[in-house]
């Protein structure tokens, strides 16, 4: 131990005042149940909302879309409407509120994901009037003017559609999506470079579907460090001009439920090589297809470790350790009626092919109960300590709890979740692992096809 002789005079006093603190004093770690820690949720003039109202100075707020490539009516018009955001409104040019959001210190940002078009921005909580009443401006009067779709917007989803080229991961979960969806979920979530954009990317198209998109019915507000009433207030006087329903002249929204075909498709690309083992996973927790088990089993076949130094615990790490040339990790991608649990290999073909060789046969040990009690233990709390995180997050938790919201009328509260994962047993995760041994699998390969196994030959059924 350090003696007190040698420390200085102004770190002795701070130590001092350190041990003697009281132990109501000490702050103690969050749990699922702390308050704050789940949303608040509301309605005003037909539109949801949640809000967590979190201590400090600083806000995120977004409007959470149901726009996202499953539900766009052509190629390209989730991606196009996500570049149209903050350019030129009504009230407002694109110049004008760049240099407004710069004089007030905030942040703007839109995306797209398979199922949700989200827009928001970062600003200081006393500017929520501002930055509310320009979410409310961009989703309602955003011009979508000619010239910017062809100088701006298609030139943009250009040049991702030349990175998606030379991605060997990013064109193999695609592909794995379109094995195991085929439509809706199984679109690209980016454009592919044959897509025949001027074919469909027309300004006066995606003003119409923008007007389905941004609908009432079809979006949520969302924000983290507001408060609640305040946000009511500021929706209810800025979000008066948005639809109440789409036009009658535009096909509706697509609101098929979600199938799950499974398949094999590979690819020969000289740039890499990646490969997707899928197979049928968990919906989020907000729909009907809430699976905890699979994300205990997600967590249990692993591949990447989160302690440095160690390979981890996750059965896959142990398996894999000669492998080296080769990374492989394991997720389960939930979405509103569906979820697809994928074991993703990248790196040396041959070492991929023996990995993907370790995964069958590590399934095939967890649905014999040929498994440790510990593993299970440990998987159970890395699942736990995973969801919590994710929800802890405000990015993410922004657009779950949006989503959840506009699906079902409900938030993606993590609590629930983490109850959920507590209860999974032993036995539910050895009838988890069986169910994608004897079901069809999806399994995308990209790259090196001499050497990348087809799916028969590690013993998957397609």
């Amino acid at each position: 131990m350090i003696s007190r002789k040698i420390l200085p005079r102004a770190a002795q006093k701070v130590l001092r005042s350190q041990t003697s603190r009281r132990p109501s004093d000490i702050r103690t770690l969050a749990s699922a149940k702390t308050p704050g820690f789940n949303y608040e949720t509301g309605e005003v003039n037909g539109i949801k909302f949640a809000s967590r109202d979190l201590p400090g100075p600083t806000t995120q707020l977004a409007v959470v879309a149901r726009a996202g490539t499953r539900f766009q009516l052509y190629p390209g018009f989730a991606e196009g409407l996500e570049k149209f955001a903050f350019k030129s409104t009504d009230r407002r040019s694109a110049l004008r509120i760049t240099r407004e959001v710069e004089l007030l210190g905030g942040e703007l940002f839109s995306y797209h994901s398979r199922e949700n078009l989200v827009v928001g921005a970062k600003f200081f909580r006393e500017d929520l009037p501002y930055f509310v009443e320009l979410l409310g401006e961009v989703i309602s009067k955003t011009q979508f003017l000619r010239h910017q779709l062809h100088e701006e917007v298609i030139p943009i989803i250009k040049l991702s559609q030349k990175a998606i080229l030379g991605n060997t991961n990013e064109m193999a979960h695609n592909s794995a999506h379109g094995i195991a969806f085929h439509r809706g979920l199984g679109t690209p979530l980016h454009p592919t470079s044959s897509t025949p954009l001027t074919k469909y990317l027309h300004e006066g198209d995606l003003k119409l579907f923008s007007q389905a998109a941004y609908a009432k019915s079809n979006f949520a507000v969302v924000a983290n460090g507001a408060s609640h009433d305040e946000l009511s207030k500021w929706i209810g006087e800025f979000f008066n001009d948005s639809p109440a329903a789409p036009p009658k002249d535009l096909p509706p929204i697509e609101t098929k439920p979600s199938r799950y075909y499974g398949g094999e498709e590979r690819i020969a690309h000289d740039g890499g090589n990646d490969m997707v083992l899928g197979f049928p996973g968990s919906g989020a927790y907000t729909g009907g297809h809430y699976r905890p088990e699979i994300a205990v089993l997600s967590s249990l076949l692993g591949g990447q470790s989160y302690i440095k130094w160690s390979p981890g615990f996750s059965l896959l790490a142990r398996a894999t350790r000669s492998q080296t040339r080769a990374h492989i990790s394991t997720r389960n991608v939930s979405y509103s009626d569906a979820g697809l649990l994928m074991i993703s290999m990248g790196g040396d073909a041959s070492h991929i092919r023996e990995a993907s060789e370790a995964v069958v046969e590590i399934l095939k040990a967890i649905s014999g109960g040929d498994i440790a009690k510990d593993d299970i233990k440990k998987a159970i709390a890395n699942a736990k300590f995973r969801t919590l995180e994710a929800g802890q997050n405000i990015g993410t938790g922004l657009e779950l709890t949006g989503a959840g919201l506009v699906q079902s009328g409900k938030p993606s509260q993590i609590d629930g979740i983490a109850d959920a994962i507590d209860g999974v047993t032993e036995e539910a995760v050895k009838k988890a692992a069986k169910s994608l041994l004897d079901g069809k699998a999806t399994v995308s390969a990209v790259g090196d096809l001499f050497v990348l196994p087809f799916a028969e030959e590690i013993g998957l059924h397609v």
